[in-house]
């Protein structure tokens, strides 16, 4: 059946709408649910989506972007500091791999053409999956983040010479020497270009265009400049990514790489989700139920030979032992180049067209395994080196301070001297080994372990202390401490930092009424000297400043009944603000009135 682009457009964004946050909340993240909804609504799902070669080429577009992107955040110097992992570690990593692949093609008795050129397509890994679960997880500037870029950088230069392999080992006529050559030459003369207008003509266009003034204009250059250069880059054999990560980095010490970045983000966003899409809904299911334990056992095999030469390398490359799994994991499936590879493969008939779909469900499949081993590897792996690589905690004599405070950051610290300064003594607990040993350096009586352990709080002092002061950044740490010490120590007195509205009301239903939201005083503060500097007299700043807060406290303890109602909480925020602005309206009438008295006094 046929259907309209605002069809497809509609079942596209309707899939990822409900399979994508039920992923990310069911901790399997984005990709995955992405790839997910594409098996849904493709061929061998409800078969709602038609034409699905035509979107996965259209998608890729959104691995083009993504490269952009990365080439704005790096500047010429730091891409030449990068040419040993970029060419030393990329070219042991797919030169590893596709030994160790080729060499188990040869033991599959496949002829040694195919075992080639499998093993070259499969050593690739898939530019968009790694680089998307290292955005995901802000991992880029990890060991393993930033090996797992240059690699995969490598990679996409090295899938060129790849593709310009295969007529040399298949059935179909090559092309001439002398046609070789030209090709080599248009792509050296494409890169002279590409560099030259980086340098000198995009900047000034960009330049001209800004002084537009309408970003829209400035938006479509953008996008134009990408979708110009891809299709250059393509015209002569290259990857589209490469080129467009080139030209990058040419502008990224330009003054418009933040405009360029907030206008192009979007579309790199929602053609990535449409890419891992399209991957999900090419998977041939035919395949897999035709022959699901080869299938099944050639992708297993892959991931654990290609797994393997992963972690091994890991540990050459100097990534810290708690990241080499991860690093291993995120590289591990094919990329898609590999589509590419086995499609030429096909062509110049370097092996048949059965074995080249054979290979791209391998890849596709392998693909949707990476967001479950990077769930095993949070659930399982993880949790393991982090227990090894901790710091014991400190061994606490018996502490008589009145006063604890768990949590000594930059809210924490700022309630520690404020003590100090009044020679009130107070015990610190701190979780972060480094801000301790820092901090004991500067005199402060600090000591390294969880405060939640109810076994280290009593000997900070919890039975005879007064207060205990709840300073810890993160949330659910925060009121499991609070939890455990209404249970183990219900006489101290506990006084919270809340980070936001919902941590404040949380805090209430334990009881705490003693709270304070971290950056709601300073907001008040500043937003006082603001209206001091638009012309408002201190004294009605202050009074403007006095009466939104006790209007917000109020407004905060009236809505605590009804947190969890939303149609209430909704209806009661609009009612608040309605009566704070007929307060200020009231306000200022009456500070004109005072004015103009004393104008005529």
């Amino acid at each position: 059946m046929e259907h309209s682009l605002l069809f497809n457009s509609l079942i596209y964004l309707a899939a990822t709408v409900i399979a994508v946050p039920i992923a990310k909340r069911l901790g399997l993240g984005a990709v995955l649910g992405y790839l997910l909804a594409g098996m849904a609504i493709g061929p061998w799902g409800l078969r709602l989506i038609e034409g699905v070669d035509v979107i996965l080429h259209f998608s890729e577009f959104g691995v083009v972007l993504l490269l952009f992107l990365i080439g704005l955040e790096l500047d010429p110097k730091h891409l030449w500091a990068l040419r040993r992992p970029i060419f030393g570690w990329g070219a042991l990593q797919v030169g590893a791999g596709t030994l160790v692949l080729f060499g188990a093609g040869l033991a599959l008795r496949l002829d040694w053409k195919t075992a080639l050129i499998a093993a070259l397509g499969l050593s690739l890994s898939s530019t968009a999956i790694a680089l998307a679960t290292l955005e995901e997880r802000n991992l880029k500037a990890t060991p393993a983040g930033a090996a797992g870029f240059s690699i995969l950088l490598f990679q996409d230069m090295a899938a060129i010479p790849m593709i310009a392999l295969i007529p040399f080992l298949g059935a179909m006529p090559r092309d001439d020497t002398e046609g070789g050559w030209m090709a080599a030459a248009k792509v050296a003369a494409v890169m002279i270009a590409l560099i030259f207008s980086g340098r000198y003509l995009i900047r000034p266009l960009l330049r001209f265009i800004a002084k537009t003034q309408l970003r829209e204009i400035f938006t479509s250059f953008a996008l134009l400049l990408v979708i110009a250069i891809g299709w250059l880059m393509q015209s002569v054999g290259m990857s589209m990514a490469l080129g467009t990560f080139i030209a990058g980095v040419l502008l990224a010490d330009s003054e418009y790489r933040h405009a360029l970045e907030s206008d192009l983000e979007p579309f790199k966003g929602l053609l990535l989700g449409l890419f891992f899409t399209a991957v999900g809904m090419s998977v041939d299911f035919g395949v897999l139920l035709a022959q699901p334990l080869l299938v099944l056992g050639l992708v297993a095999g892959f991931l654990l030979l290609k797994t393997g030469v992963l972690y091994g390398l890991s540990k050459r490359f100097g990534i810290p032992r708690g990241e080499q799994a991860l690093f291993a994991f995120v590289l591990s499936q094919g990329g898609e180049f590999a589509f590419v590879v086995f499609g030429a493969a096909a062509t110049a008939r370097v092996f048949s067209a059965q074995i080249a779909s054979l290979l791209v469900v391998v890849v596709a499949l392998s693909m949707v395994t990476t967001p479950l081993l990077l769930v095993l590897y949070d659930k399982w792996i993880a949790p393991r080196f982090r227990e090894e690589g901790l710091r014991p905690a400190d061994k606490i004599e018996p502490q008589e301070a009145p006063v604890i405070i768990a949590g000594f950051g930059r809210f924490g610290q700022i309630i520690g001297r404020l003590l100090l300064t009044n020679r009130i003594r107070a015990t610190v607990l701190d979780h972060d080994p480094d801000q301790v040993d820092l901090l004991r350096k500067f005199g402060f009586k600090v000591f390294f372990g969880d405060a939640s352990r109810a076994d280290l709080l009593r000997a900070a002092g919890a039975e005879n202390a007064r207060l205990l002061v709840v300073a810890i950044d993160d949330i659910e740490d925060s009121l499991a401490l609070v939890d455990m010490v209404r249970r183990n120590f219900p006489h101290l007195k506990i006084l919270a930092r809340a980070r936001n509205v919902t941590h404040y009301y949380d805090l209430m239903d334990r009881g705490v009424s003693i709270l304070e939201r971290e950056t709601f005083e300073a907001s008040l503060q500043l937003g006082g000297k603001v209206l001091q500097e638009l012309g408002y007299a201190p004294e009605r700043a202050e009074d403007v400043v006095r009466k939104f807060r006790a209007h917000n406290i109020k407004m905060l303890q009236a809505a605590y009944p009804y947190y969890k109602d939303q149609p209430q909480m909704i209806s009661m925020a609009k009612q608040g603000r309605k009566e704070l602005e007929d307060m200020f309206a009231r306000d200022a009438a009456a500070w004109e009135a005072e004015s103009r008295g004393a104008e005529e006094g």
